[in-house]
């Protein structure tokens, strides 16, 4: 989905739902939402499955939303108190004027892949191809150009790019002719392998920022309830370290949200988002929600100029930082 046009759902869902959260606020347990079904989430279902959120005095309902946009206006209208969500919807959200920001950062590379077609052997043979994004203006299409410009080629003159919706949705459009290349996922990038299709860039392993996925709160919130806050960092960092310790706990966890029993995906993911890219201190950055705003900035001009470090605020990560406490975590 592209950023363009979320705010006003975000902002219709506040008027729908002002109305009950006064009441809805008091008296329930904290809560916390995600919008993605893949392995950048595990650490906070692990949170949950190890009880680490009671150990550090939270009672926290996890909540599943459809999409994003869901999510935020979830988030917008007081309903959750965490999202664990992409960069771009926050920053999205804020530059409208929502009040969210960013306290950690999951992943801060784009983690997709280009995988390709039979027509394309080497690198060079992308030229006069297409390569098949979701949408224009978002993470997917960011990548599709970052591996492009890889390859010293121009997106659009030299490779076209074809809307093809969801992700899962590459895999049919290569497999019925209609792209010669796509930008995909885990797991989505198995199932291509399994169908025969290449992946030939990592594009992760470019090391180019990106704000993808973080843990969003209210700025009232992190003000006005910092402990809450902080304890939820604490049950999130700890999950954090359990799972990079933890192989078996993590693909369990994994496979209970996930759904699967597939050991193959579920080893691949967990080594592809976990060993390799899930960060033991998930700091956001300046560098990473430049790149978010330079996205934004292709369908929402009020995102150019933006400062990136209004995105996001660090400080209860640093303190816990600078006390030990993750170090402590990895002894």
């Amino acid at each position: 989905m592209t950023n363009h046009g979320l705010l006003s759902s975000f902002f219709l869902a506040v008027l729908v739902f002002s109305a009950a959260t006064a009441t809805a606020q008091e008296g329930r347990k904290i809560r916390a939402g995600y919008a993605s079904l893949s392995g950048n989430i595990t650490p906070l279902w692990a949170a949950r499955e190890a009880g680490l959120f009671k150990k550090h005095g939270l009672d926290i309902d996890l909540i599943a939303f459809p999409s994003g946009t869901e999510g935020m206006a979830a988030m917008i209208a007081g309903e959750i108190e965490f999202l664990a969500i992409a960069g771009s919807t926050t920053a999205s959200a804020a530059i409208g004027g929502a009040d969210v920001l960013s306290m950690a950062l999951i992943n801060d590379r784009l983690l997709t892949s280009l995988v390709v077609g039979p027509a394309i052997q080497k690198p060079e043979d992308l030229k006069g191809k297409s390569i098949g994004i979701s949408r224009f203006g978002t993470s997917i299409d960011t990548a599709a150009r970052i591996a492009i410009q890889h390859y010293g080629l121009e997106p659009i003159k030299d490779v076209s790019l074809v809307q093809v919706g969801a992700v899962s949705s590459a895999v049919a459009a290569l497999r019925g002719g209609r792209i010669h290349a796509a930008i995909l996922s885990y797991p989505t990038i198995i199932q291509a392998r399994r169908e025969g299709f290449r992946e030939i860039l990592d594009i992760a392993s470019l090391g180019t920022p990106y704000a993808a996925n973080g843990i969003t709160l209210r700025r009232s919130f992190m003000q006005q309830r910092r402990e809450i806050a902080a304890n939820f960092l604490r049950a999130f960092l700890e999950a954090i370290a359990r799972v990079k310790k933890d192989k078996p706990f993590a693909m369990e966890v994994m496979g209970k949200y996930l759904r699967t029993k597939d050991r193959e995906l579920l080893d691949e993911t967990y080594e592809f988002a976990i060993t390799k890219y899930l960060k033991s201190r998930p700091y956001p950055s300046a560098e990473a929600f430049r790149s978010v705003i330079n996205e934004l900035a292709q369908v929402n001009p009020k995102a150019k100029g933006q400062d990136p470090r209004r995105f996001y605020d660090d400080s209860i990560l640093q303190e816990l930082d600078k006390s030990g406490f993750i170090n402590a975590l990895y002894r």
